[in-house]
């Protein structure tokens, strides 16, 4: 039997209606369920299948907040019912039907993940009404519950995912200021391969770097958090350059899973005494100077990516005069690929620059902050991939 019964009685009083579905392949056991479901008063829609197959399309196409299963099925029986019921519907109410002489099925049903059971022919109104609610009410805390877990486990994996690719930077006499942003591109998503770090060497030169690594999630995460450490320990061991870059190329050949990851990074050294900075740009886009003028995009050459072509070792260097006060923002992908406000049309890089020229005055981590929420509410109140962004400011700060 394969019915619909949407039940509001007359003079229920307002509440919830409990969506229902009976599985029962015995016609006289679901009229007296459907029959016993109207006297409880409760607001109902009642759907009634007679087999688990049946019953898997029903739960696939609909929400369902109660099931009311038998555990005698042409096609499944027992505590597998449940079993299977449970994993078709993890976090909807299973109420069990058992028969008279089934002592034990109801406490091995519910060992199984049943919220609770009911034997046959001694259910009243009362008790289906107080089950059936009771159930409810369980799975949706369990869910709840579960859901809360979920999120502090989220939390606490991208705390720990964050100390590895945002690390406290490294400055001991330099008077640069640091202000670095990591947003994932999804909500409740992992932090993903962006990287970046800022390290004072004992030249004293300020050495920083932003990076990307293909892909999302944990393996791209792991990747990038590599990249990270490794850029800082041959930072500090004196690499520089095409040799510094050559050497994270061959970690990241090492430590990737798949030949198609390869990382994309821009390595900027920034000199206060000569009043300059030498870019090398590895697919990465060029920097964004800003001084007392406005902002601009900096000219710079265009190097390969790490991992693309392996040893081709393309990575040439830039020398970028600076002015005696000034800011350096070198940021991923995610900031400018979003949408610009009008359907179809990208920020780019063109876009960026006129919502930079339009942002008012504010403290370096004000205006980052606010330069990422104007971005972030023009596609749409979110990022379509993750974003990092470092900006560095050095004498008296600008706009």
């Amino acid at each position: 039997m394969t019915a619909l019964t949407a039940a509001v009685p007359e003079a229920a009083p307002e509440g919830p209606v409990y969506r229902i579905l009976l599985i029962e392949d015995d016609p006289g056991d679901a009229l007296l369920v459907e029959e016993l479901l109207h006297d409880t008063g409760m607001r109902f829609a009642l759907t009634i299948r007679t087999t688990l197959a049946e019953a898997r399309a029903e739960l696939a196409g609909s929400p369902i907040d109660c099931i009311l299963l038998d555990l005698h099925l042409p096609d499944v029986s027992g505590v597998d019912a449940v079993t299977a019921v449970r994993g078709l519907a993890p976090h909807t109410a299973v109420i069990v039907l058992t028969g008279l002489s089934e002592d034990r099925a109801g406490t091995e049903a519910m060992a199984a993940g049943a919220q609770d059971y009911l034997v046959k022919g001694k259910v009243e109104a009362d008790l289906l009404r107080r089950t059936l609610r009771y159930a409810v009410y369980r799975s949706r805390t369990e869910r709840a519950s579960a859901e809360a877990q979920a999120t502090r486990l989220r939390a606490e994996e991208n705390a720990r995912l964050e100390r590895g690719l945002l690390p406290q930077p490294m400055l001991d006499t330099s008077t640069v200021r640091v202000t670095s942003r990591y947003l994932p591109g999804a909500a409740m998503a992992l932090l993903g391969g962006d990287f970046l770090d800022v390290v004072e060497g004992d030249d004293g030169l300020l050495h920083a770097v932003v990076g990307d690594v293909s892909g999302h999630g944990p393996d791209a995460a792991a990747l990038g958090v590599c990249l990270r450490i490794a850029w800082r320990s041959l930072v500090l061991g004196g690499h520089r350059g095409e040799d510094l870059l050559h050497l994270m190329e061959r970690l990241l050949i090492a430590e990737r899973d798949s030949q198609h990851l390869f990382a994309t990074c821009t390595l900027l050294t920034l000199d206060q005494r000569s009043g300059t900075a030498v870019l090398h740009l590895a697919g990465h886009h060029e920097p964004l100077l800003t001084t007392a003028e406005g902002t601009r995009e900096v000219s710079a050459e265009h190097g390969i990516a790490l991992g693309i072509v392996p040893g081709e070792r393309n990575w040439p260097s830039t020398v970028v005069p600076l002015p005696a006060a000034g800011a350096l923002t070198v940021y991923t992908d995610g900031l400018i690929e979003g949408h610009n406000g009008t359907k179809g049309e990208r920020l780019g890089i063109e876009g960026l620059l006129a919502l930079i020229g339009n942002l008012p005055a504010a403290d370096p981590a004000d205006h980052v902050d606010l330069l990422i929420k104007e971005t972030h509410a023009l596609n749409a109140g979110r990022h379509s991939d993750d974003l990092a962004v470092l900006r560095l400011d050095w004498g008296d700060r600008p706009a």
